[in-house]
């Protein structure tokens, strides 16, 4: 992990606790509290992106640019 820290929760702790693949973590005051994420990570993306192409509203936001010399590049 780096430099940083680990700490290892065991597994029936976290069913216990009814945590599945995602754990929120925040300071408290002086805790540090886990608990499950409100929505889970991506929650609507498919469905946004979906929305926004169907609106032809999915271009892309930087347009194409070419690095140095990759004319000379062999495919």
């Amino acid at each position: 992990m780096g430099n940083s820290r680990g700490i290892i929760i065991p597994k029936p702790l976290l069913a216990q606790l009814g945590f599945e693949d995602e754990v929120e973590m925040v300071v408290e005051d002086d805790a540090l509290v886990l608990r499950k994420p409100a929505k889970r990570s991506r929650e609507g993306w498919a469905e946004a992106s979906q929305k926004l192409a169907d609106e032809g509203d999915d271009s892309l936001v930087w347009p194409e640019f070419a690095n140095e010399d990759d004319e000379h590049l062999v495919w």
